[in-house]
């Protein structure tokens, strides 16, 4: 059985067991957290579609930690002109999750 699931305006295909990494939740490590934006299930008989998200469906995710992506760099320039460069560095924060159950 598996579903896909939307969290943080990305969509995630998910199964029970699966550990992935979404952008970060107010959740503290160790709780669980129920995820409703469920948008398709699927065993290996039946499939659900949801328009746009499946009504009483729910994925319970257990919470593993906090954590920080890889910085990524920016530099922006104009040529032949020195006053205009620019460099921005970014960090993005996680919340990894592990799928204990998925209930349609």
């Amino acid at each position: 059985m598996y579903a896909i699931i939307e969290t943080g305006a990305k969509q995630y295909k998910v199964s029970k067991g699966d550990v992935l990494e979404v952008e970060r939740l107010a959740a503290k490590e160790g709780k669980e957290v129920k995820l409703e934006k469920v948008l398709f299930v699927s065993d290996k008989k039946d499939i659900s579609v949801g328009k746009p998200y499946l009504k009483g469906a729910s994925v319970t995710c257990l919470v593993l930690g906090q954590k920080r992506g890889n910085k990524t760099i920016s530099f922006r320039y104009r040529r032949r002109n020195a006053s205009s460069k620019k460099k921005i560095g970014h960090r993005q924060n996680y919340t990894v999750l592990e799928v204990k159950n998925i209930v349609v």
